[in-house]
């Protein structure tokens, strides 16, 4: 019966719809087609007849493939045998024969999974979605390993035309004698294949078979420059492959990361434009801010939006730009850092560190009731209460920078009060992102299982507890022991070379950046850790380091701003300008509120003059919303149009911050004061 199937299903596929008049007669053929399949329909002469038929001419392919096969065996052995041919010969005749091998097996395995998927489609309902949804993945499958399989037998010719060209070379060698120049290129050229062969990574062999790695249809797409280039050879343009851009089905765009032939170096051209394209519009986004009494830090988001996909869609390299402007917050933290000293930070210690906590534990109760008043889920409502719950330590940080300040003796700092809570959010940052698999996995686990969930998050809340008291703990060390001679022996070889001081801060940044993500802790706070056992160091190291750093810091920080920019969209904000406004407003406020409150009970009786300004510094949501975000998006923890809501309220946010905190500095700061922190 299987038997008879199949070679009905054989039949249909090759029968003459060319001879087919017009598109009813096509119907009826198709008809009488799918009932001769299923035994109905036809007479028993007529389905043994095509039976017969098509079986003879399918066994008769079969035949003559294996004949094939076999004189390809034949002459495999013959060409090794033969001692008149060199290897190079051997080998590219060889070559040659296997290919061919290959090809016929494949070409029959793609007639019999034809067969079968005809046969899965007739039997199938047509009415099924989800049927014919599984039968076009499983189509889908199979052709994007056919394309896999050929662009490896493309390959394979390459290799075997590689192969060709090897023994006419020794072919010509052997007719003629070289000269010493020819045998050094000789030699030259046998090195230059050895070295190939021995840094060539076979990236797709090696990881096509591993574990979630899936076969994708792409887009190949030739940059400008290679398609101009009408006077080369077909070789040359198939071997330049440049800095092709791939699109995949999802409209996702990659470039090349590492080529195939390490031995030729290459540069990013779209990445090196997108770069100069910010550098160049960043000065007058920034003088325009500037005239108008602006940070320039808005410059340069407008900056950003003028080139992103909401403006002129310039920027090709996204995720290049976005990596390069993370090293801005590096820096701007590490200055932080500097400029926070031991001394301050000893003195505000309880103050920075119960102030976040109770600060957002009470964003998460307020989020939590309107949540349940708005039929939010609970952790789409935590979720969105820690992000707002966070202020932006880079905004602060330009906001500080450059002030005096005069206080009196005895009362706090309101930069240490304000600079300590920013930094014990970056802790909580860290210790969100890390806590943030285990709120996926609760969002979607059932009622009876709560209690495990809420164990795990204790549990890991413990881990990074655990974590932070061992950074503590490497810092203690480092700054007992180590950092101390590091500097000196800097100081010492950067005499007239300021490059090795550089270098060797640099380092150190990076050093302690490592140690953080290694004890699952945020990269930022290692960076804001090596600022400040540096400054335990004295003011003169402080003030030398700062002037060799500073530069370094600004124009990564224009990156990192631009890089913001790239994801802020004017219409959306348009489209629903009161929504935004309310919720914004909304949100300035409720924040600057709980500050007030939490460092009313906090802060001394003869510092509670300093609430009204580290309240104000406070209100605003952090541009690492947008990574959380992000990342949150992607988890499926909020829907995209809420991803947009918390784009836009943090942008709108930080373009009210200055003003909000040149009130609170004209209501509290004295005078002489005042003119220097504005």
């Amino acid at each position: 019966m299987k038997a008879t199937g199949f070679i009905s299903l054989w039949t249909l596929v090759s029968l003459p719809c060319g001879e087919l008049a017009n598109p009813a007669e096509h119907e009826d053929v198709v008809k009488h087609a799918i009932k001769l399949h299923r035994g109905r329909g036809a007479v028993a002469t007529q389905r043994k007849q095509w039976v017969l038929e098509s079986c003879r001419k399918l066994s008769g392919l079969l035949r003559q493939k294996n004949v094939v096969l076999n004189k390809l065996k034949n002459a495999i052995r013959a060409v090794e045998k033969d001692a008149g041919l060199s290897d190079e010969e051997k080998l590219f005749q060889v070559h040659t024969f296997e290919i061919f091998q290959k090809e016929l097996n494949e070409s029959e395995n793609s007639v019999f999974q034809a067969i079968h998927g005809l046969q899965r489609a007739l039997q199938g309902d047509y009415k099924d979605v989800v049927n014919m949804k599984e039968s076009s993945r499983q189509r889908l499958e199979a052709l994007r390993e056919a394309a896999i399989k050929e662009e490896m037998e493309y390959v394979e010719l390459l290799a075997a035309e590689k192969h060709q060209v090897e023994a006419l070379k020794n072919m010509q060698h052997q007719n003629k004698s070289l000269s010493m120049l020819d045998e050094i290129l000789e030699d030259v050229r046998k090195a230059a294949d050895r070295l190939e062969e021995e840094i060539e990574e076979h990236a797709f062999d090696d990881n096509k078979s591993v574990r979630g790695v899936n076969f994708e249809a792409v887009l190949r797409v030739e940059e400008d420059e290679a398609n101009s280039k009408r006077n080369a050879s077909k070789r040359e343009v198939e071997d330049d492959l440049g800095l092709s851009m791939l699109i995949d089905s999802q409209n996702n765009q990659y470039i090349l990361t590492k080529p195939r032939d390490s031995t030729i170096p290459r540069a990013d051209h779209h990445f090196i434009k997108d770069i100069v394209t910010i550098g160049m519009l960043s000065l007058p986004c920034g003088w325009l801010c500037t005239t108008i009494g602006l940070p320039t830090m808005f410059g340069y988001i407008i900056c950003g939006v003028l080139l992103g996909p909401s403006g002129l869609n310039s920027i090709k390299s996204i995720v290049q730009v976005e990596t390069l402007g993370e090293f801005g917050v590096f820096f701007t933290l590490f200055l932080v850092g500097l400029e926070f000293s031991p001394e301050r930070l000893r003195k505000v210690w309880k103050i920075s560190l119960q102030g976040p906590c109770y600060m957002t534990v009470l964003m998460i109760a307020f989020g939590l009731l309107w949540g349940h008043l708005l039929q939010i889920r609970p952790t789409q409502s935590v979720f969105i209460s820690t992000c707002l719950s966070l202020s932006s330590t880079p905004l602060v940080s330009r906001f500080l920078a450059g002030s005096v300040r005069g206080d009196k003796e005895g009362d706090i700092d309101y930069s240490s009060v304000l600079l300590g809570m920013l930094v014990m959010q970056d802790v909580q940052l860290g210790l969100f992102i890390a806590v943030m698999p285990t709120l996926i996995q609760a969002g979607v686990s059932t009622s009876s299982s709560i209690f495990k969930e809420i164990l795990r998050i204790l549990i890991l809340i413990g881990q990074i507890l655990f974590s932070l008291a061992a950074v503590f703990l490497i810092c203690l060390v480092i700054k007992t022991y180590l950092i101390g001679p590091y500097y000196r022996k800097l100081h010492a070889e950067s005499k007239g070379n300021k490059e090795i001081l550089i270098l060797g801060i640099t380092a150190f940044i990076f050093l302690m950046l490592t140690i953080t993500e290694l004890l699952d802790v945020s990269m930022e706070l290692g960076c804001f850790l090596a600022g400040a056992l540096i400054s335990s160091q004295g003011h003169m190291v402080t003030e030398e380091i700062m002037s060799c750093i500073e530069p370094i810091r600004d124009f990564l920080a224009i990156i990192f701003f631009a890089s913001i920019g790239l994801h802020v969209f004017p219409t959306f904000v348009i489209y629903e300008l009161t929504v935004l406004l309310f919720l914004t407003l909304s949100v300035v406020i409720m924040k600057f509120v709980l500050a007030v409150f939490v460092l009313s009970l906090i802060l001394p009786k003869t510092s509670q003059y300093i609430k009204w300004i580290v309240s104000a510094g406070l209100a605003q949501v952090s541009e690492f919303s947008f990574v959380l975000g992000s990342r949150a998006r992607r988890a499926g923890i909020i829907s995209r149009e809420v991803y947009l809501l918390i784009l836009s309220v943090t942008t709108l946010s930080l373009l009210l911050a200055p003003a909000l905190w040149r009130a609170a500095i004209m209501k509290c700061v004295p005078r002489p004061e005042r003119r220097s922190s504005t």
